[in-house]
């Protein structure tokens, strides 16, 4: 299978390494040192208590037609980041060509081919003038949820933290050859890739934690343990994924965890710095549109309230547009 991985960055670069050597046809696109790297070498894939691996004759391109028509296409950057793909993007399509969107918060195709009486809604918070729904036809998409975390620890080389599994589903539940040829590639590279006949419900069990977590925070600069640990917060985390569940079941979502096994979950990972967090310290854009402001849009198309998040929310953007107007970055730092 002829497999982009587009945004070679630590996710990317996980399931590149492992589908390249379990043979797959993989192509990175990337940019920089990363592209020179990987161009020079390869990718390279640190495990904590396994062997590394080499993925030394995989392809990359910085130009999505230099690359050509693809089987599939893994989108691996941040929400916020697909726009700038467009439309160079289209290089890698061909008449069947899939694309996984494996990318946290609410994906902008949310409402494809969800039965009822959003059907086909467009969200503004996300795809405002219908840019990515023209130029990544919504006929193409396969929904992707990332469990495993991961960093780019140098170009071209990824350590893997911890997490084996990748959940695909098709936007209509069906179990088509499409994602069930996919999840068979991700299968045989190693990972866990279920096929979900319910993919939203799946999606919202990751966005109760990264809705709630993240900007939470960015704000307190306290990683999940610290966060689930201190009982105003822990309590503040509670409410914004009580309003993001009454807005999740408002679109027919099914929760299949309580809210507080959600919370302690978060816990147990630890001392881990949230991606947002990690985003405020290193002075990079934050992903608050798919992981908070699509969930207040998603509250207001159903009536349901969100002001605890709303609350959040506001707070949080102006942090970012602050670090963003001033080019800097925020980080606590020892005396």
């Amino acid at each position: 299978m002829k497999i982009a991985i587009v945004g070679a960055g630590a996710i990317g670069g996980l399931l590149g390494t492992r589908l390249a050597l379990a043979g797959q046809q993989v192509t990175f696109i990337a940019r920089g040192r990363n592209l020179a790297a990987i161009r020079s070498q390869g990718f390279r894939l640190q495990q904590d208590g396994a062997a590394d691996l080499h993925a030394p004759d995989v392809q990359v391109f910085e130009d999505c037609a230099e690359a050509g028509p693809q089987d599939a296409v893994l989108i691996t950057v941040k929400a916020h980041q697909v726009r700038d793909l467009l439309p160079g993007l289209r290089g890698l399509f061909g008449p069947q060509t899939a694309v996984v969107t494996l990318i946290n918060g609410v994906p902008w195709w949310y409402f494809h081919r969800l039965a009822g009486p959003f059907e086909g809604r467009q969200l503004q918070t996300l795809d405002p003038d219908g840019q990515l729904a023209a130029q990544i036809e919504p006929v193409r998409l396969i929904g992707g949820i990332v469990y495993p975390a991961a960093e780019l620890v140098a170009p071209g080389v990824v350590k893997l933290i911890e997490g084996n599994r990748f959940t695909l589903g098709e936007p209509d539940g069906s179990r088509s050859p499409r994602v069930e040829a996919l999840a068979q590639a991700f299968m045989a590279a190693g990972f866990k890739a279920p096929v979900s006949r319910d993919i939203r419900s799946e999606l919202w069990v990751k966005l109760w934690g990264n809705l709630s977590f993240n900007p939470l925070s960015a704000l307190t600069h306290a990683t999940l343990e610290e966060i689930c640990r201190f009982p105003p917060t822990r309590a503040l985390a509670g409410r914004m994924m009580a309003e993001a569940q009454a807005v999740g079941e408002a679109l027919g979502v099914v929760f299949k965890i309580p809210l507080e096994q959600r919370i302690a979950g978060a816990e147990a990972v630890g001392a881990h710095k949230t991606s947002m967090l990690q985003d405020v310290e290193n002075g990079r854009a934050l992903e608050l549109a798919a992981l908070v402001g699509a969930v207040i849009e998603l509250g207001q198309i159903t009536n349901t309230p969100t002001p605890t998040i709303e609350a959040v929310h506001a707070t949080t953007a102006l942090l970012a547009q602050t670090l963003a107007q001033r080019g800097g970055r925020l980080a606590v730092q020892p005396l």
